[in-house]
């Protein structure tokens, strides 16, 4: 209860919790009152300068209950519509608040599951953010693939869409397959920039011009991360010539990477950030509101800042942007990207071409707990169930990378050719959702979260006492036992802050602005509601609380915290309203 001591002190009241979960007391010139429900109120007065007010701090205790009583707001008026997701209001309704998943669910769609039914499917199986890889196939399928998840999302579902650039690497192009295609040990090989149409036997398509700079004879082709690796035996002009050296599967748009005596071939990667490809498909995607664009091989955090800013002249409606890390530059300038971006992907597969395979797991970890001290989401991706994408069960050993994945906090799991191009998608996507539950829950059980460390980091005071207030709920959350935590938010911030803290509770976070929705789902732990909010916490409370009611997903007993960080229209811009009450359903 530090939040509260401190405001306390403020204002020369004290505020005293005698056994967690028990009782609350406050002394108000030495008086103390009963209380059923907390609430602090923090206003802050930017212009002190004239006012000679730096803070003024409220704590005001009084019972508290969701029953109508005498003097009680009348709820006429209160009627509204409150969009829960279809998945998380089955969930609530089998298992209750404590049985939601709290790691988030991204599947890479492909052509095994782009028609409505598969898609459906997923979305059914908990799927939260729909990811479409720019590598592959057409513009006009794009297009398709997100029309039909608005048509899901108009159905009661709430699936975002994320679009991934190509970025500055290789490709094949076409390898003479209409799909994967095995390279022999000992057969040779033509890799070459040069365009034509239909296919030709063991040749290898590049996708960029002078993609064999600075190679040499005598150096590896490397595909993918080594699913198969070639020694160029001879350079013609800008093609290579390679033998096979490691037989193995080259598969549609597979990445090409050279080395030389243990060392990339640096060459390759004197290229920008964002292609003109790329810059094309983010127009695209800015045009079909999509939610998120991930920036693949993100080298510093000015690339991240130049796509914001040209993002906030396109539309009202701003995608997140997300930074892939996958790269040693990455790597190297980890802090400054976390803090440029809206959150990061950890893109393993790529990563580990460029550091020691032993290395990834704790680079994981390390990225995780930076994105989660700058509260930014992390989406831990790549060859999660690579397995599946043939067989339709999972080694034990992708299970426990699944589990270690969730044991860390990372807000999200992703499906990359698991779901795209795999015979068992949905299957796939339920191991994840069954082992991302069964290890949230074995985390509760033995109170992982007390060992976090909270955020402070934030710089102006108003930020700080955001902060400090998300800080304290989380806490008083856990410690009081509290079935749900209520955030009411405009723009999902507040939701956010509480989702960096890792509470025991799920987080309900009630918005009227449906681009924060779609962001907050690849928040860990926020289920995301959109409802019209008023000016008016107890309005806000009553309705929310009276729809969920009606809806049979929530009884009398339970106890929630109700946070908020809704300004009234009637206030100033300088005047910032931040409220927690704890709330027990009558």
């Amino acid at each position: 209860m530090a939040l509260a001591g401190e405001y306390a002190a403020m204002c020369n009241q004290t505020l005293i919790m005698t056994k967690p979960g028990v009782t609350l007391k406050k002394t108000l010139s030495g008086a103390p009152v009963p209380s059923k429900r907390v609430c602090f109120s923090a206003l802050k007065l930017k212009n002190y300068h004239k006012a000679r007010l730096g803070v003024k701090a409220v704590t005001q205790i009084e019972v508290g209950s969701t029953a109508t009583t005498e003097g009680s707001r009348d709820l006429k008026g209160l009627e509204g519509t409150l969009e829960l997701d279809l998945v998380s209001e089955g969930e609530l309704r089998e298992k209750g608040f404590m049985g939601l998943r709290k790691t988030k669910l991204v599947c890479t769609i492909g052509p095994a599951c782009c028609s409505l039914e598969e898609l459906e499917r997923l979305a059914l199986e908990g799927m939260n953010v729909a990811r479409l890889n720019m590598c592959h196939n057409t513009r006009e399928w794009h297009l398709d693939v997100i029309r039909k998840i608005k048509k899901l999302n108009d159905k009661g579902y709430c699936v975002a869409v994320m679009i991934d650039t190509e970025g500055s690497q290789i490709n094949v192009v076409d390898h003479g397959a209409p799909s994967s295609v095995k390279a022999e040990d000992g057969s040779i090989w033509h890799f070459t920039a040069e365009k034509f149409d239909g296919s030709r036997p063991l040749t290898v398509q590049a996708s960029r011009e002078g993609f064999s700079e600075g190679v040499e004879i005598g150096d590896e082709v490397v595909i993918d991360g080594g699913m198969a690796t070639f020694e160029v035996v001879e350079k013609i002009g800008n093609d290579l010539r390679c033998k096979c050296t490691d037989s193995g599967l080259l598969l549609p748009r597979a990445k090409l990477s050279f080395w030389r005596d243990g060392e990339l071939v640096r060459g390759n990667y004197e290229l920008p950030t964002l292609s003109a490809k790329d810059w094309s498909d983010i127009e695209f995607g800015v045009s079909e509101g999509v939610d998120f664009i991930a920036v693949s091989f993100v080298k510093d955090a000015e690339a991240i800042r130049h796509l914001k800013s040209h993002l906030s002249t396109k539309s009202a409606k701003l995608a997140k942007v997300l930074a892939k890390i996958e790269c040693v530059e990455s790597l190297q300038k980890l802090q400054e990207i976390v803090e440029a971006s809206d959150g990061v992907m950890i893109a393993r597969g790529d990563l580990g071409v460029e550091i020691p395979l032993e290395q990834i797991p704790s680079m994981q970890e390390k990225i995780i707990e930076v994105c989660r001290h700058l509260n930014k989401p992390a989406i831990v991706a790549s060859q999660l169930l690579e397995s599946m994408i043939q067989y339709p069960t999972p080694t034990r050993a992708e299970v426990a990378d699944v589990s270690e994945a969730v044991r860390q906090y990372a807000d999200a799991v992703m499906l990359s050719g698991e779901s795209a191009v795999g015979s068992y998608g949905q299957k796939a996507l339920s191991v994840l959702r069954t082992t991302s539950s069964r290890m949230e829950s074995w985390g509760r059980e033995e109170s992982m979260q007390a060992h976090l460390n909270q955020s402070k980091l934030r710089l102006s005071l108003s930020d700080r006492i955001a902060e400090q207030i998300c800080n304290c709920a989380a806490e008083m959350a856990n410690n009081l036992g509290l079935d749900a935590i209520f955030v009411y938010t405009r723009h999902g911030e507040m939701a956010s802050l509480l989702s960096g803290n890792r509470p025991n509770p799920p987080i309900f976070a009630f918005t009227s602005d449906r681009g924060a929705r779609m962001a907050l789902s690849l928040q860990w732990g926020v289920t995301p509601l959109l409802i019209d909010l008023s000016d008016d916490m107890e309005a806000n409370t009553e309705k929310t609380i009276s729809l969920i009611k009606t809806k049979g997903l929530i009884k009398e007993g339970d106890t929630v915290l109700v946070i908020s960080d809704v300004i009234p229209s009637c206030a100033t811009q300088t005047l910032l309203f931040q409220s927690i009450q704890v709330k027990t359903v009558a």
